[in-house]
């Protein structure tokens, strides 16, 4: 297995790409004003759009601009490590993956028209609940037929980013019984305003830059021009992204523990104690030496990953085992950045603490630490099992 670490010179391009714009677009300031203001500026997610990131990995036929998953796994590192904050773009690029994957062909036009418009999804995802977080099956949102051949949805979901802005919900609920065993699920593409959908907010320590909310539905109608995808495949369609989901969240978290390690290793060339640099302490070499190791460790772990997805090998271990090295080691990182500069640390004078915030909430994103034990645990003990 020949693996090559050398970026293209297309890749090459994308990363200077990426920085430029952070540089022009992603100041301190800036970014301060968007968490202050729970959300980023419409022109700003449009120039994201136009500068072709939010093209990529979307199919030429949709206008977009095909590339493989390594590459989208680099623009979420850097773009994440040179803005040193969780933007919405991840969000988006998952959503329309997730409507290009399994819309009809209407629906994908409509989702499109409206993403090249705006850079927006047309849709927020609802797809976890208060008891229904990692243990998707235990789902308990339920569509029934009805003799006019209607559905009524009734259930809740959480944790629904960008609910409360987003015209459309794209939903996942099962059919007709609602119990731990059915795992015959439908997804459904439901406006906002449809009579008896709600909403209320739920608020974030991180991540404030995407806001989520609590989704109600009492007796909401649909027709069967809402569904996407087949019937009953609601559940098999969830799983199947849940792979690359996962990847680019740690691609994102190998980006911010990256920023946190500039900052931290860079603090400790220039703090000086007793008439020399921290640098020079052997305590706090072995906490960079640990940092680097995480963050390398973490990225290499990331970019095999990546690779397999490309030539269809593959990664049900690999992503969940990168899931639950990646997200805690990178949230250690920001939080040994943080220790590094002692008492400025804990304060807002640095990125630091917004860092580790937004970091921290990775280790629950996209399926927390513990069930990833579950998944590549019992995955583990077959592959070593001896015959």
């Amino acid at each position: 297995m020949a693996i090559d670490f050398s970026l293209t010179d297309e890749q090459e391009l994308l990363v200077d790409s990426v920085k430029e714009f952070c540089e022009r677009n992603l100041d301190e300031q800036k970014i301060n004003d968007m968490y202050a203001n729970y959300g980023m500026s419409d022109e700003l997610i449009k120039e994201y759009l136009d500068a072709g990131f939010g093209l990529m990995g979307i199919p030429e036929e949709q206008g977009g601009v095909p590339c493989d998953r390594v590459t989208l796994g680099i623009l979420t590192e850097e773009f994440a490590h040179h803005a040193g904050c969780v933007t919405p773009f991840l969000n988006n690029t998952l959503a329309m993956r997730d409507m290009l994957d399994f819309g009809s062909p209407e629906q994908v036009e409509f989702c499109m028209s409206h993403y090249m418009e705006t850079g927006k999804p047309i849709f927020s995802l609802g797809f976890s609940e208060p008891g229904a977080g990692s243990d998707n099956a235990s789902m308990s949102s339920v569509t029934v037929k009805q003799p006019d051949g209607t559905y009524l949805l009734n259930g809740q979901k959480t944790w629904v980013t960008a609910g409360e802005t987003l015209p459309y919900v794209l939903v996942v609920a099962k059919d007709e019984d609602p119990s731990p065993k059915n795992r015959t699920m439908s997804m459904w593409l439901v406006p906002k305003d449809t009579e008896g959908l709600t909403t209320a907010p739920l608020h974030k320590i991180g991540q404030q830059i995407m806001p989520f909310c609590e989704m109600y539905f009492d007796d909401v109608k649909l027709t069967e021009d809402m569904r996407v995808g087949e019937p009953g495949r609601g559940f098999f369609n969830l799983m199947k992204n849940f792979e690359m989901e996962r990847c680019l969240i740690i691609a994102q978290s190998v980006g911010l523990a990256q920023a946190a390690m500039d900052d931290a290793a860079a603090y400790a060339s220039e703090r000086e104690t007793f008439g020399k640099p921290i640098g020079d302490y052997q305590l706090i070499q072995l906490k960079l030496v640990e940092m680097e190791t995480a963050i390398q460790n973490t990225r290499n772990m990331l970019y095999h990953t990546l690779w397999k997805m490309d030539n269809d090998e593959s990664v049900r271990i690999d992503s969940a085992l990168l899931k639950r090295y990646g997200a805690m080691n990178c949230e250690k990182v920001a939080s040994e950045a943080m220790q590094i500069y002692a008492g400025l640390g804990f304060t807002t004078e640095t990125r630091l603490g917004r860092l580790w915030k937004d970091l921290r909430g990775n280790e629950i994103a996209g399926g927390t630490d513990e069930i990833m034990v579950y998944i590549a645990g019992r995955q583990l003990v077959k592959q070593y099992k001896r015959n």
